[in-house]
């Protein structure tokens, strides 16, 4: 009888070198690597209306928004590919990766809702520089913010409701983040209205 295969550890340098050459985006946590899935329609909807919203608010300032491609690195434990970040710009040399998140947003799927509501959350918010890290539902409507300043507290909204983003000084309404959505929760609301 075979016995399971252990996983090889892969160094954080053969990591981001090999990243370069991948097809397929790979997050890296404790020298091992995980494939990232595709997105839906929905997720990146929500993407684009925070990332137009975040980039025409930050225009002429030090942050930069940043959507899916670039890398957050936490420490020497985790590289992760949230869907939105906002960071000052120029934080790293490198062109791959910020190490000073100011905002990280992940849109939750049943694929991901795990590893974003735990390991996730847990190794972002030993980041000093985060403030604010976002978690948004796409099959329902519910925008959960969790802030530095609070103890890291979740507090959610959702239709109809406006959303702080304190460390831009940033309010959105739960509406224009869902713009485009096609989910129960957006339209019973629109027909409600």
């Amino acid at each position: 009888m075979l016995s399971p295969r252990a996983p090889s550890f892969i160094s954080i340098a053969d990591y981001l070198q090999d990243e370069l050459s991948r097809a397929t985006k790979h997050e890296y946590l404790e020298g091992q690597i995980y494939a990232m899935a595709g997105a839906s329609k929905n997720h990146q909807r929500i993407i684009t209306n925070l990332v137009g919203a975040f980039m025409v608010h930050l225009r002429n300032t030090p942050y930069e928004t940043f959507a899916s491609d670039i890398k957050v690195r936490v420490g020497d434990l985790a590289f992760f590919y949230p869907d939105v970040i906002v960071a000052c710009q120029d934080d790293t040399e490198d062109s791959y990766y910020t190490e000073k998140p100011v905002i990280i947003v992940e849109v939750l799927s049943k694929s991901t809702r795990r590893k974003d509501e735990t390991t996730k959350k847990r190794l972002y918010q030993t980041l000093p520089s985060l403030r604010e890290y976002v978690l948004i539902e796409q099959d329902i409507v519910d925008v959960e913010v969790c802030r530095r300043g609070q103890g890291w507290q979740p507090e959610h909204y959702f239709m109809g409701d406006e959303v702080t983003f304190a460390a831009i000084d940033l309010t959105l309404s739960v509406n224009e983040i869902y713009e485009r959505v096609i989910n129960d929760d957006v339209n019973s609301f629109f027909r409600g209205v």
